[in-house]
């Protein structure tokens, strides 16, 4: 699996949710619009179903052909056959997560504002970065702040997919597609929608461009 191919357009990631059955359906309204890659990101659940809910969502996403990776735990990962895993900064290194899930599964790192940590990352082997909040987000109201010019750096810099993620609507996503951005990171705009289908669909629609699929084909 090459993530220079599969990282990209919308990046959906699960909000927290005890019942595994609305969590499911949910997800599988997302995936129904063209939503290309999944995380499963759960803060409130305990480990057994931490477990139960990956299960579940690794069988959705082979339903759907896509890509699936696990938030923070490379184990939980390796445990579901997961396609990858994402690491924040205090979620271990790109080496260890490499010798736990092995080399053919995508490692993904939070670079937040900073260039120098996407720099380390892509050297230690990630396969994709990700910048962020570029705007005030209901999930991390207290992430740092990534601006534009960062992620038009990064793209001119940088020889992996980018991921931009924090407080993503409908309403600003189109700025940083045309920055750059690979794929956009979303909970609370697509899973708290009204219409979690449609949502999806006309996020996946910024990526129909054709400056898009010249630049990332």
């Amino acid at each position: 699996m090459n993530p220079a191919y599969v990282i990209k357009g919308v990046y959906a990631i699960t909000p927290d949710c005890a019942d595994t059955t609305d969590l499911l359906h949910r997800v599988r309204l997302a995936l129904a619009g063209e939503v290309r890659v999944l995380q499963y990101r759960n803060k409130s659940a305990n480990t057994a179903q931490r477990l139960e809910q990956a299960h579940a969502l690794r069988k959705l996403t082979r339903e759907f052909t896509i890509p699936f990776i696990v938030n923070d735990d490379a184990q939980l990962a390796a445990q579901v056959d997961a396609d990858g895993v994402h690491l924040g900064i205090a979620d271990g290194s790109v080496d260890t997560a490499r010798a736990t899930l092995g080399i053919h599964k995508i490692i993904g790192v939070s670079c937040y504002n900073r260039l120098s940590l996407a720099q380390n990352a892509v050297h230690a082997g990630a396969d994709y970065v990700a910048f962020g909040a570029f705007f005030p987000s209901t999930i991390k109201p207290n992430a740092e702040v990534a601006d534009i010019e960062l992620l038009q750096q990064a793209r001119a810099e940088l020889p992996i997919p980018l991921v931009a993620i924090g407080g993503i609507t409908l309403n600003n996503a189109a700025s940083l597609v045309h920055a750059g951005a690979d794929a956009l990171a979303v909970i609370s705009a697509l899973f708290a929608a009204e219409d979690i289908t449609v949502t999806a669909k006309k996020l996946s629609t910024l990526f129909n461009s054709s400056r898009f699929e010249d630049n990332r084909n």
